[in-house]
């Protein structure tokens, strides 16, 4: 088993510090030769999220706010109070997009984070203590849609929360209200919907799950990391989305990546709380240590100041405006896409999508059409049960005539599924996240653990170019 490691053959592969350092000006070079060879993979348009921003003038100025910032820990605030400003204005910015002037009786608050797991992690943790503080829960429980993002699982794992999976409607791809309105307790501390979910591009009803988790007295957190910057413009613009923010009661905290339709550097996310009060108590202290009094308001220590300052210049270099214009290139190249699947009879749409759209097949494996299309040098996103793909419309999708590429050769491998269904050939590509045929059975967890060992391991065992 392997996987791509193109390099190994070209360059030399270190497995222990090199007795010399080597000139700066040759590791540049080299740098740059496998940079300039990896954007060329998303550069066409053709690949499905991944990067959502795509403008290189726009990388090169935020590279250049990080530069100034790199060295710098965000911690050391006394050094550096401009992390202060940075963070407290990404903050500030962010509460203003989901309408904190609509909180009254709080104070509303946030963090920013090291990406959407680190800000559900976050909120996973807040909403466990919070309820230790203040309602006495000892075996927390957190009710999630199963279209919820994965990061939901990993925090209940890590942070020892109960995590209940509600089913969701199979046309419409929404949380069913009656499972979750059924399954809180008292040991319930929040409940989760997606604003929209990364499988399909649909949002959950949150204002009915705003009103059941108001009634039960517990929290609602929306996870807004996929559509956060993106879909309040798209309610500005016009386009049929609901509300999904503070302005809906009962909604308690919204996660939302910055560094997706935020265009910012990897790396950074927000976590907003419509009471400070919620996001304090997960804050760590300690006291007594000999090193001297310690206290965390999240749970990364050190942090490079290069990315607040970074998320901060993209945030004020573009403005309401910028993101408003990137957003409508956006839907409507989405619109293009999404009609050029609703006109074959064999797909069909799943859900009612809105910039990211999923559609499956019930004719043939949708996985032939995958194929195919990464013959064509298209890269989707797949899902299973059923096989679906998903494309996460972004602005490289925007660049002329991508959208109608993506029509003309759909057209193609539908043509070139059927004929490979009726002649009984098994696709090759399978979902990206999740097992193999046959679902996650033990065999399957084992050959993942495999798969990622390899992954992370490969470079230990290459020889060197000379070998």
């Amino acid at each position: 088993m392997s996987h791509d490691y193109p390099y190994a053959e070209k360059f030399d592969v270190n497995r222990t510090l090199p007795e010399k350092g080597r000139p700066r000006a040759e590791i540049l070079a080299e740098l740059r030769e496998m940079a300039t060879s990896e954007d060329a993979s998303w550069e066409s348009g053709k690949c499905s999220g991944t990067m959502y921003c795509g403008d290189h003038e726009h990388y090169a100025f935020m590279n250049e706010a990080f530069g100034l910032y790199a060295h710098v820990n965000a911690l050391q605030r006394d050094i550096c109070p401009s992390q202060t400003r940075f963070e407290g204005e990404i903050i500030a910015m962010a509460l203003d997009l989901f309408h904190g002037e609509a909180i009254q009786g709080t104070t509303p608050a946030g963090l920013v984070t090291s990406g959407g797991t680190g800000s559900i992690c976050h909120a996973v943790l807040a909403y466990r203590e919070h309820a230790a503080q203040t309602r006495g829960v000892t075996r927390p429980n957190v009710i999630k849609p199963e279209t919820a993002h994965p990061a939901f699982d990993k925090a209940c794992h890590l942070f020892g929360v109960e995590l209940r999976k509600a089913p969701i409607d199979k046309k419409t791809t929404k949380v069913d209200l009656d499972w979750v309105r059924d399954h809180i307790d008292d040991q319930t501390v929040a409940v989760i919907g997606s604003a929209c979910n990364y499988g399909y591009g649909t949002i959950d009803p949150i204002a009915e799950l705003g009103e059941i988790a108001g009634e039960r007295g517990v929290g609602l957190h929306v996870d807004g990391c996929l559509g956060g910057f993106i879909l309040p413009f798209g309610q500005e613009l016009g386009y049929e989305i609901p509300l999904f923010d503070f302005r809906v009661p009962g909604v308690t905290s919204i996660s939302a990546d910055t560094h997706k339709y935020g265009y910012s550097l990897k790396g950074t996310s927000t976590l907003l709380f419509r009471d400070k009060a919620l996001r304090n108590s997960q804050y760590f202290f300690l006291t007594d240590w000999s090193g001297g009094k310690y206290c965390s308001p999240g749970m990364e220590g050190s942090r490079s100041g290069g990315l607040l300052a970074a998320t901060w210049a993209s945030l004020v270099s573009l403005g309401r405006e910028g993101y408003s214009g990137y957003a409508k290139e956006i839907f409507d190249a989405s619109a293009v896409m999404q009609v050029a699947v609703r006109s074959h009879r064999e797909l069909e749409m799943v859900g009612e999508p809105t910039f990211l759209f999923s559609f499956t097949s019930n004719e043939f494996d949708v996985y032939h059409v995958n194929d195919f299309m990464r013959l064509r040098g298209w890269r989707f996103n797949g899902q299973q049960y059923p096989n679906a793909l998903h494309m996460a419309v972004t602005r490289p999708q925007t660049q002329p005539g991508v959208a109608e590429s993506f029509a003309a050769d759909l057209d193609e491998a539908v043509t070139w599924a059927k004929a490979q269904h009726s002649a009984g050939v098994p696709a090759k590509s399978s979902a990206i996240y999740g097992g193999v045929a046959g679902g996650m059975t033990d065999e399957a967890d084992e050959f993942i653990r495999l798969v990622m060992g390899d992954m992370m391991d490969r470079h230990q065992s290459l020889p060197p170019v000379s070998a």
